[in-house]
């Protein structure tokens, strides 16, 4: 998939809107600033320290999508009162196969933007985008993994509608502890 995708969220009456679009190389400085808090950090599984850093990461996501297997988003969030978007978070569509009837998906949110549902309505867009666009493929379920204490992923996963399925063995070193998978199908 080579043509470049925006996602548009609505504003509701508590949250402004949301513009998921493809990571661009000016994303980087946001990338770094983001990528210092801690409790991102300790969930990820790749560390951007600094440009460089965020540089190869931004690169990778670009190479997701031009070889049609990975879909990483920017997530921004107006700024009131500016024509400014501030990044808040990241979505991602992974191991998409054409004939292969599950893919992954996969999110964090800025520290400076938890708790006011940016992870749950970028996830809802996000999901809605990949079933509208790869269902004719095969694509039957998205499945969403999260370490066991991760209970702010868990709360996103159950709020937009990702099933728990069951709990997955650890796989070090990038998924130290235990897990859970969250599985929504088409018809959910």
């Amino acid at each position: 998939m080579s043509t470049p995708v925006v996602l548009q969220v609505a504003a509701s009456p508590v949250s402004p809107a949301l513009v998921l679009r493809p990571w661009r190389m000016e994303d980087t400085a946001a990338l770094v600033e983001v990528s210092r808090d801690p409790a991102l950090r300790q969930w990820a599984n790749s560390v951007v320290d600094n440009d460089a850093d965020g540089a190869r990461w931004v690169q990778a996501q670009q190479q997701g999508w031009a070889a049609g297997n990975r879909f990483g988003f920017a997530v921004l969030e107006a700024q009131l009162g500016s024509v400014r978007e501030q990044l808040v978070g990241n979505v991602v569509l992974k191991e998409v196969a054409s004939g292969k009837p599950a893919a992954e998906v996969g999110y964090w949110t800025a520290a400076h933007a938890r708790g006011r549902g940016v992870a749950s309505r970028a996830l809802e867009a996000l999901t809605s985008w990949a079933f509208d666009t790869f269902q004719a493929d095969g694509l039957e379920r998205l499945e969403l993994l999260h370490q066991v204490d991760n209970l702010a992923s868990c709360r996103v996963a159950h709020k937009s509608r990702y099933d728990f399925d069951t709990i997955l063995p650890a796989a070090p070193p990038s998924f130290p502890r235990d897990g859970h998978l969250h599985i929504r199908r088409t018809s959910a």
